[in-house]
């Protein structure tokens, strides 16, 4: 997905088109839910901020980058807010 966004970035820029993707890692849901407690004290533990994210503040990224103008010059980029990069169960 990455390498996906960086080549398709820098194909479309001289359209004046910008694409980014947002990688949120584990948000809360219903599947968050299910999991047992070792499970999620596994997760969290590699999430910087020890918690799951939610809908919402992926949202905001999202409405950022698609609708805020001082996103305009920001291409190619994979935004992941306070996920781990990976996480090992």
């Amino acid at each position: 997905m990455i390498g996906l966004t960086k080549s398709v970035a820098r194909e479309y820029s001289a359209r004046n088109i910008v694409v980014n993707a947002v990688a949120p890692g584990f948000i809360s849901s219903d599947m968050t839910a299910e999991l047992g407690p070792e499970i999620e004290a596994k997760i969290l533990g590699a999430v910087p901020l020890n918690r799951y994210g939610s809908p919402e503040e992926v949202a905001g990224l999202v409405k950022y980058l698609a609708l805020d103008p001082s996103a305009a010059y920001i291409t190619g980029q994979v935004g992941a807010p306070a996920s781990a990069a990976r996480v090992c169960v």
